[in-house]
């Protein structure tokens, strides 16, 4: 997912700020009805938030920089673990937290989150992403779950993040009742210091036989329905968001959708790559064919060859196909919406939500 991070122009700064200015109005005004609703009643707006990626941030910041009025909160992928099973910031991290921080002082009401995923880096730098084993190692326990409670509450006060969002994915199922346990404890804690907690949830999570807590907030990922680990296709469509609906419906408390912008690149031969709009677009104008949206999910597909004659298919999401998945969680009844993630829109995007 990392990109080349280039110095933008003037010019591109001022693209960019409408890009994302435009996204963000028109997100905060579409106000579809629910047909689950009587007609007369009053529609809630979207609620928008967004995640800024550690690897991306200086692109995802200037995104940030431009829509930050517009976000509810922002969860910045800061905090990962050490060899040790303790959570650290990376330089880089060091870096972009302060800059970030001082960004949303300047918005009229967007929330700082420490988002922790369960990544861990060895001692010999190499990484292990989504690690089941140490999330086995961290929620074995009540002195084992405490302790990791102290070690984030330690990374909370470093910064004075506003919250905490806790990301762990690939969780075994014989860990589910040690993990609810934890976000119990850690909700419970998070709590009396006055801050918030958000969970994220896989599709995959059994969510109708664990019994979680209510008080958190809880992120369905609505994506991932096709990606590096299959062929071609959307990152969701219309079925996808609506099983996910369902899923959500048994979940206590408040919940939120959450939607990838971006797509991925198949080729005929080797790797899978994954692509911001910007990419995506730059690459549609190879396209053997015009690029043709897809009814099932509003998203766009191409196919090109490259420099060697090899056939490529790209499926991406652009501003029409965003809206598009955002109307669906509406009609469902689910007005929070998450973004995966700033940095990345195109003039696609400025296109279809000044239009």
């Amino acid at each position: 997912m990392k990109i080349a991070i280039r110095k933008r122009s003037f010019v591109r700064n001022i693209v960019m700020g409408s890009v994302v200015i435009s996204l963000v109005i028109v997100l905060g005004c579409v106000n579809f009805k629910d047909k689950k609703k009587s007609p007369s009643a009053a529609q809630p707006e979207v609620e928008l938030s967004a995640w800024l990626a550690d690897w991306q941030w200086k692109p995802g910041i200037e995104d940030f920089s431009s829509m930050a009025d517009g976000l509810s909160s922002v969860q910045v992928f800061a905090a990962y673990f050490d060899h040790t099973n303790h959570l650290f910031y990376t330089p880089e991290n060091k870096e972009a937290i302060p800059k970030i921080m001082k960004i949303a002082a300047q918005g009229s009401a967007v929330n700082v989150d420490l988002s922790i995923v369960n990544d861990q880096f060895k001692k010999d730098g190499t990484a292990i992403q989504k690690d089941s084993e140490l999330i086995t190692k961290l929620m074995s326990t009540a002195k084992s779950r405490r302790a990791h409670i102290k070690d984030i509450v330690n990374m909370v006060n470093e910064y004075d993040f506003h919250g905490v969002e806790i990301d762990y994915e690939k969780i075994k199922d014989e860990d589910w009742d040690n993990v609810s346990a934890f976000y119990e404890e850690l909700y419970q804690k998070l709590k009396s210091m006055g801050k918030p907690l958000r969970i994220v949830l896989e599709p995959r999570a059994p969510i109708e036989k664990i019994n979680l807590p209510k008080g958190p907030t809880y992120v369905m990922m609505a994506y991932n329905l096709y990606g590096s680990h299959s062929g071609p296709g959307p990152k969701a469509d219309f079925a996808f968001i609506d099983k996910m609906a369902k899923k959500m419906d048994q979940l206590p408390g408040e919940h939120a959708m959450a939607f990838a912008t971006g797509g991925f690149d198949w080729p005929a031969t080797g790797k899978i790559v994954a692509l911001t709009e910007q990419e995506a677009f730059k690459l549609s104008k190879k396209s053997l064919r015009p690029p043709k949206r897809d009814a099932a999910s509003g998203a766009l597909y191409f196919d090109y060859l490259d420099e060697k004659k090899g056939k490529h298919t790209v499926w991406y999401a652009d501003g029409k196909t965003l809206s598009q998945w955002i109307d669906q969680s509406k009609k469902a009844g689910y007005y929070k919406v998450a973004l995966w993630r700033l940095g990345g829109f195109e003039q696609t995007t400025l296109d279809y939500f000044n239009r």
